[in-house]
């Protein structure tokens, strides 16, 4: 990687995909156009240019990434090398016993009842009027 081509401009949903936060590319197409992927605070299309500096954040998978980019690559790499390429200020995934303590309904059991609505709102902390 030569210092000319970590500077020049590229396309975020192809860097996005370089650096392995998107699986395929087309999944960080979609996701720019859905609004997932933010470029320095604002939403972005597939075709915003990014360059070294800029933050990019990512929601991926039901969590947020929140990366720095320090190198602009355009094709694909290793993860070891596509690590090298942002500096990660993600915050940390939330512990496992809370996820562990939500309640879960049984697939296909429908809609939760009255009472058990009550108790998801009660559990979020949300007031009902």
């Amino acid at each position: 990687m030569t210092n000319t081509d970590s500077q020049a401009p590229v396309r975020i949903d192809a860097w996005v995909w370089a650096v392995r936060l998107m699986k395929t590319r087309s999944a960080a197409s979609d996701a720019c156009k859905a609004g997932h992927v933010k470029l320095n605070g604002e939403p972005v299309k597939p075709s915003q240019q990014v360059v070294p500096g800029d933050r990019v954040r990512v929601w991926v998978d039901h969590r947020e990434y929140v990366v720095e980019v320090v190198h602009t690559i355009r094709k694909r790499v290793g993860a070891v090398i596509a690590r090298t390429c942002y500096v990660d200020h993600s915050p940390p995934p939330p512990p496992k016993e809370i996820l562990l303590s939500m309640p879960r309904r049984d697939r296909g059991a429908g809609r939760p009842t009255k009472k058990e609505r009550r108790e998801l709102d009660k559990l979020q902390g949300k007031q009902r009027s």
